[in-house]
């Protein structure tokens, strides 16, 4: 965007938002939000992004995520920006019920009031915003087939990869060449689904000693903890190897055989584009979003939620197949560059920008 407006990135975490400035030659503005409902928080946040919209006077103000979509459409509604977007890219508040429910449903609808345009980035997910009456439909707009930013298939890209470089990744955790690698990548809380993945992957492992579960991402304690039998099961058990959060997933993706994402809920998974870019086939959830991106034993398979012994299932059939699982892996990147490719969400996302300035003018 940055060949056709003067672009500013806002967000919370300052540290990584100076990095995105300086690597993107994007200017930045940082404001301090929680992921929490914290309401003298948010409102300091409202006033502060206020008096920065009233300054700067921005054409265009697009939001992304729950919180920064109520702070930031609250404060570019204050500030009288005549272009005010939301992308919803999930709703956290399906896994939520009494009176958080109730309070996260206003302020969902709120939000959507004060913007002029939502983009649901997946079919399904309309559906539920549609269901809920959050919004109604000439105000909602999907962009191609889904997504919020597409996946540039140029950059995951299993070709990138030698069995040099590979080889010795695989040797640093300790896996074997010939082992059955299952990988996970996010947050391991209980809504992606780690428990049942836990109890799924250690009763295979049980019968079957020769595959390993790679877990890729940061634990959170404090939001929505797993077990804390399964948090000790992945602390002890030699097969299962987690290795926290990393900036660059690709090199674990190139050395699995299976993407694991058996997540309660999602707007349009970026990690499961990702894993298909890399070649790998998904098991996922019947979500919306995943059931989107994967067609059931085409590029993966859809097991029903929250439920370990279909996980298990699924993954003792790639297990037991290996000639399906190499078929499903043939078709992984073509499908997912066949429909998501990045460049091409980039021309749908600044076309809607184009029109809606022109409608505005």
């Amino acid at each position: 965007m940055n060949s056709h407006y003067e672009v500013t990135a806002i967000a919370a975490e300052k540290e990584r938002l100076d990095k995105y400035g300086r690597e993107n030659n994007v200017k930045t503005f940082w404001v301090e939000m929680t992921r929490k409902i914290t309401p003298v928080e948010d409102l300091k946040a409202v006033y502060k992004l206020y008096k920065y919209f009233k300054n700067e006077k921005p054409l265009i103000v697009h939001t992304h995520t729950p919180k920064a979509g109520i702070v930031g459409m609250f404060a570019a509604k204050l500030a009288g920006i005549p272009i005010r977007l939301h992308t919803v890219a999930g709703l956290p508040l399906l896994e939520t019920s009494g009176f958080k429910r109730k309070i996260l449903n206003f302020v969902e609808k709120m939000t959507y009031s004060l913007a002029t345009k939502i983009y649901p980035n997946s079919f399904e997910l309309k559906k539920i915003i549609l269901d809920q009456k959050f919004a109604k439909d000439k105000r909602l707009r999907i962009l191609g087939k889904g997504s919020s930013n597409g996946i540039d298939t140029n950059y995951f890209d299993p070709k990138l990869y030698l069995e040099t470089d590979k080889d010795l990744l695989r040797k640093k955790l300790n896996i074997n060449k010939n082992d059955l690698v299952f990988i996970f990548i996010g947050r391991i809380v209980s809504e992606k689904g780690i428990n049942e993945l836990i109890t799924a992957f250690k009763k295979l492992h049980e019968v079957n000693s020769d595959v390993k579960l790679l877990l890729v991402g940061p634990f959170e304690n404090d939001l929505d903890p797993i077990d804390d039998s399964n948090l000790e099961i992945i602390k002890s058990h030699n097969n299962i190897i987690s290795v926290g959060y990393q900036e660059d997933v690709r090199p674990y993706l190139a050395i699995s055989d299976v993407l694991t994402f058996p997540s309660y809920r999602e707007g349009f998974p970026n990690v499961v584009m990702q894993a298909g870019a890399m070649n790998l086939p998904s098991i996922v959830t019947n979500i919306n979003g995943c059931n989107e991106i994967i067609k059931h034993k085409e590029n993966g398979i859809i097991i029903p939620v929250k439920d370990s012994v279909s996980l298990y299932n699924a993954m003792s059939l790639f297990y037991k197949d290996r000639i399906f699982l190499e078929e499903l892996k043939s078709n992984a990147r073509y499908q997912i560059a066949a429909s998501y490719e990045r460049e091409h969400f980039w021309n749908l996302l600044l076309a809607e920008y184009k029109n809606l300035e022109n409608l505005h003018t």
